[in-house]
C-alpha cells in the first residue's frame, strides 16, 4: 500500500474510532443505538465516495469489473464480515479504553495474518514475523502493566475510604468545639 493510502486509512480510522466513543458519551446511548444512527450515514458516502476513490487509488471503474458468481459471493462474505467487525467496534469502544481498543486491534491484525498464512498459504515476509512479534510483546506488556495498576488500586486503602468514622467525627467535634475561630482567622 503506498504511503498516500496508508496515511488516508491511518486518518480514517482514527477519525472514526475517536467520534464513535465521544458520541456513545456524549448522548449516552449503547453501542447498537449508535450504530443503527451512523450506519445509514457511513453506507451512503461509501456508495457515493467509494468508486471515485477507488478510480484515482487504482485507475480502475467498478462498472468495468467482470463480475462473476463467485466475485459475487465473496463481496458478500465480505459485506457481511464486515458488518459484524463493525458491531465489535461500537461494542468494544463503549466498553473499553482507548489503547485496549488499539491492543484488540492488534490482535485482530496478528489473527488476520497467521489464518492468510495458515489457510491460502500466503508468504510471512521476516517484516510480517517481526511485526507480529513486537505486537504480541506490547500485549503482554500492556496487560501486565494493568494488572499492576489494578492490585495497586485494591490494596491502596484511601481508595475504599469515603466516609469517616464515629471517632473521627467525635475528633473533629472536640476541636471546632475548642477552637475559636471566626471568618477563617484565630483569635488570640
Amino acid at each position: 500500500m503506498p504511503q498516500s493510502q496508508t496515511r488516508c486509512y491511518i486518518c480514517c480510522v482514527a477519525f472514526n474510532r475517536g467520534s464513535i466513543g465521544s458520541l456513545q458519551k456524549k448522548y449516552s446511548i449503547g453501542s447498537f443505538e449508535l450504530l443503527s444512527k451512523t450506519a445509514p450515514i457511513q453506507a451512503c458516502s461509501l456508495l457515493v465516495l467509494g468508486p471515485f476513490c477507488d478510480y484515482y487509488l487504482s485507475g480502475n471503474l467498478l462498472l468495468d469489473y467482470k463480475y462473476t458468481y463467485g466475485a459475487i459471493f465473496f463481496i458478500l462474505l465480505s459485506c457481511s464480515l464486515a458488518v459484524f467487525c463493525n458491531v465489535s467496534q461500537y461494542l468494544c469502544i463503549g466498553r473499553f479504553s482507548a489503547v485496549s481498543f488499539q491492543v484488540l486491534g492488534h490482535m485482530k491484525t496478528v489473527c488476520v495474518l497467521t489464518l492468510g498464512w495458515l489457510l491460502f498459504e500466503s508468504a510471512l515476509t521476516f517484516k510480517n514475523i517481526m511485526g507480529m512479534l513486537v505486537a504480541i510483546a506490547g500485549m503482554v506488556i500492556y496487560s501486565w502493566a494493568v494488572e499492576i495498576e489494578k492490585q495497586s488500586n485494591t490494596k491502596s486503602p484511601h481508595a475504599s475510604k469515603n466516609s469517616l468514622t464515629e471517632e473521627e467525627l467525635r475528633l473533629l467535634k472536640e476541636g471546632m468545639e475548642k477552637a475559636d475561630v471566626e471568618v477563617g482567622q484565630s483569635k488570640a
